[in-house]
């Protein structure tokens, strides 16, 4: 599979305070990876990398084949879909209206714009994919955190990106609304097998049934990387997240518990 992401020993620093040290990624197509870590791991500083959001200290990025420092942040952003959960969007937007933004990568719908038939069946398409038929008329202060998470999803793919990055896209969520975007994730991972994604949770619960690899991270440092069944183990999660944890999957979904003393 074609390579869409490679990052080797980057490291980022702010101030003189190390925020990640010697982390090494490569995301080929039709990879689901997961970005795990504790508060403060480092997990959403190397989101931005990916994202082509900022540019490491040491070490090289290459998103979609152009290597950050050689190329035009904003042009490279355009081909990367980017789902923030915090999306600044204060104005009564339809959903169908908010999703269109995605391809004028502006948070307002501009002013003149207007889609074409072909356009506007796609996002038509990508909201039926992210389960909002119904709601496609919905302002968005009506909706729910879980449909706001979903209309995003589909907005971030309007460009047809090869690559999508969700931060923490669970964040907030109650179950009902965690479970639909869950599903709403597989559902695009059978609708577009060549799209490559990665997730960052701290949250095992929150993962996708779809997801192929993780990364962990403590410290700003890589811990275990590479396919789930090899990484996502009691004892390398544990290691993450300094406590004795159990691990389970079932049907592919995952459950923790801490392990206590015989």
């Amino acid at each position: 599979m074609t390579e869409v992401l490679r990052a080797h020993e980057v490291h980022v620093v702010r101030d003189g305070v190390p925020i990640l040290q010697e982390v090494s990624l490569s995301v080929r197509a039709g990879e689901h990876w997961a970005l795990l870590g504790a508060n403060g791991a480092g997990k959403t500083t190397l989101l931005g990398l990916l994202g082509a959001l900022t540019h490491p200290t040491h070490g090289t990025v290459e998103v979609l084949g152009r290597r950050l420092g050689t190329v035009d942040l904003r042009e490279l952003r355009s081909y990367v879909g980017h789902v923030n959960p915090r999306h600044p969007l204060r104005s009564p937007l339809r959903v169908h209206d908010v999703v269109l933004t995605g391809l004028t990568n502006s948070v307002e719908r501009p002013p003149r714009w207007e889609p074409t038939p072909q356009q506007e069946r796609r996002a038509d398409r990508l909201i039926r994919t992210l389960g909002l038929t119904g709601r496609r008329e919905a302002r968005w202060p009506t909706l729910s955190q879980g449909e706001r998470g979903r209309a995003l999803i589909a907005r971030a793919l309007m460009p047809d990106p090869r690559l999508l990055l969700l931060d923490e896209p669970a964040t907030g969520l109650d179950l009902p609304g965690r479970e639909h975007l869950l599903d709403a994730l597989d559902t695009l991972r059978r609708a577009h097998p060549l799209l490559a994604t990665v997730l960052v949770t701290h949250h095992l619960e929150e993962l996708p049934p779809g997801t192929t690899h993780a990364l962990l991270l403590r410290e700003g440092r890589e811990l275990a990387r590479g396919p789930v069944e090899a990484v996502l183990t009691g004892d390398q999660v544990g290691k993450c997240f300094d406590l004795p944890l159990t691990l389970e999957r079932r049907d592919g979904r995952w459950s923790v518990r801490i392990r206590r003393p015989a």
